[in-house]
């Protein structure tokens, strides 16, 4: 029987997660997550699906993070019919994140068409709307933890918990051969670390032929931290966020990074670690998420911490927009939690606008950045960013704070591996950029598996999974963009920056003669002219090393 694996996202980024498992008798997916990042990476979310999606027999959900689940509407909207399995805190985690991601599909193609009709452009299609995501949640079924079910025709799967996020699982997957045993298949997931806040450590069982294995964080060693020692650090943060007495600006992911930053944020302060102050919980997603969070309390390590915490007089959810902008009329020091954690969506953006031209705020980015996005460009000293159309100044202290992350890093993921021997044909690398790759490929060579007995693929590569050794079937593989294109800064990032460099050097001209004259310069080297070598001038001044720019539009 014919067995194939194609890679629809997730290859060498870690935004887009998308596997099609393939059978001559099932189809079934394995998530349908969003990209996020560079505007190159986002457009692939308008693309086509690189397969029919009406075709589909089932699919498998490891867990809810929008990219992992953020394109199932328009999956369903473009005619697939079936169930959708995962666990019963997914479903209800869900329920919450879908809807909210059709509005705010909707509020965007609303905003884009309003600047199109100014610019006299063609009026966009939503992505899927509110409706498409409702209709999508008619097709999940809940399931336990290791219960064994069968999605489709030959295959079984079931699922194990991957200690990442609230009902987040690997999903263990058996594809019958005849006359042979069954092709063993696991599926990671996202992998969290030992002793997370909420989560219990990961599990799965052993002796598998092929991982997919995520490597967000591959060579990465962060040091095991204990609770005590990752409240100090976070203590010595909010504090130095206090001295500056201006605002302390929190881009999260709604989902599990918000609870665990709160609850760690009221316990500082309940046990007098730094000043209390309010906190804004400026999300609605959060303020539903964290419900959601309260009813699975007794599931989680530290629940009765969380439920205390969001109980809280200190914390403050908005719901309107009209609240939102309320936030901006209060002074002096205060915490503001917004979505999204890496500032490319939601109302984190207008609280950026609104402060990061200002020396008191603090921007502390406690979650991954992927290329390309606004906390990428801010993580990496830009000295001014594009936002919403406006020019901003970032004078802002930028900081980041790892502790929270719901990733293994490198020491964790080779150790998970390890736990999961013994690997008989391969090991894929996703969910990961170049360097974290190499460097985990490096680091399971010899111990977990031989060097040519791991991959990592690229975008939309097809595997034959059935012979001895699986083959890339490269007449199959066909990327709908370039793969040198995933997990960097593209060309509209170049040009944002481009933008932001020509404004500069143009305001520090002296008079009007000279910006006439720089602007005389600009437009021959557009037109391809050669330059007025009559007055020697020095060169611009290469700004765009620091102000790479960001533009969401």
């Amino acid at each position: 029987m014919s067995i194939r694996l194609k890679f629809c996202g997730a290859a060498r980024t870690v935004t887009g997660s998308c596997y099609l498992l393939q059978t001559e008798e099932a189809k079934v997916l394995i998530d349908c997550g969003m990209f996020q990042g560079s505007k190159t990476e986002r457009e692939l979310n308008q693309r086509n699906f690189p397969f029919d999606p009406a075709s589909l027999d089932a699919m498998l959900l490891t867990h809810g993070h929008i990219d992992h689940i953020g394109l199932i509407p328009k999956l369903v909207k473009n005619g697939f019919s079936k169930k959708i399995h995962c666990t019963a805190a997914t479903v209800d985690l869900c329920a919450v994140m879908l809807p909210d991601s059709g509005f705010i599909q909707e509020s965007d193609a609303k905003f884009q068409n309003k600047r199109n009709r100014q610019r006299g452009l063609p009026e966009v299609e939503p992505l899927y709307t509110l409706e498409d995501a409702m209709n999508a949640l008619e097709r999940f079924s809940a399931l336990e933890y290791e219960t064994w079910i069968e999605p489709a025709k030959g295959i079984r799967a079931r699922w194990w918990n991957a200690g990442h996020l609230l009902g987040s699982a690997s999903i263990e997957v058996e594809v019958g051969q005849a006359g042979k045993p069954p092709t063993r298949i696991l599926f990671s997931g996202d992998i969290g670390p030992d002793h997370k806040m909420l989560e219990p450590d990961p599990e799965a069982p052993t002796g598998f032929d092929y991982v997919i294995c995520e490597s967000t964080y591959g060579g990465k060693d962060r040091f095991e931290r204990s609770e005590e020692k990752r409240r100090e650090l976070m203590a010595q943060e909010v504090n130095a966020a206090a001295a500056r007495k201006g605002a302390l600006l929190i881009p999260s992911f709604a989902v599990e990074r918000t609870q665990e930053v709160v609850t760690d944020l009221v316990w500082l302060m309940e046990q007098g670690k730094v000043p209390s102050t309010t906190i804004f919980i400026d999300s609605p997603l959060a303020n539903k998420a964290s419900a959601i969070f309260k009813k699975h309390a007794k599931e989680l390590e530290n629940g009765d911490v969380l439920y205390r915490a969001f109980n809280s007089p200190l914390l403050k959810s908005t719901e309107t927009v009209e609240d939102s902008k309320a936030i901006a009329k209060f002074s002096g020091f205060r915490i503001i939690i917004a979505a999204s954690g890496m500032c490319d969506a939601g109302r984190i953006r207008h609280h950026l606008k609104n402060h990061l031209f200002q020396a008191s705020t603090t921007v502390l980015l406690v979650g991954f950045q992927a290329a390309g996005s606004l906390g990428f460009i801010l993580q990496n000293g830009a000295a001014m960013v594009k936002i919403m159309g406006e020019e901003i100044t970032v004078r802002a202290a930028i900081r980041q704070f790892e502790d929270y992350s719901g990733h293994a890093d490198g020491p964790e993921l080779v150790q998970w591996l390890k736990e999961r021997m013994p690997i008989g044909k391969t090991v894929f690398l996703t969910h990961g950029e170049e360097a974290p790759q190499v460097a985990l490929q490096e680091a399971i060579t010899g111990i977990v598996v031989k060097s040519d007995c791991i991959l990592r693929p690229q975008l939309d590569d097809v595997y034959d999974l059935s012979g001895e050794a699986c083959a890339l079937l490269e007449s199959e593989s066909r990327p709908r963009i370039d793969p040198a294109q995933v997990a960097r800064p593209d060309w509209n990032n170049d040009l944002t920056g481009l933008h932001l460099d020509i404004d500069q050097e143009i305001n520090r001209a002296a008079d009007a003669k000279s910006k006439a004259a720089l602007i005389r310069r600009l437009k021959r080297a557009l037109a391809g002219e050669p330059p007025d070598n009559t007055r020697r001038r020095p060169p611009m001044s290469g700004t765009s090393r620091r102000s790479r720019g960001y533009d969401d539009n």
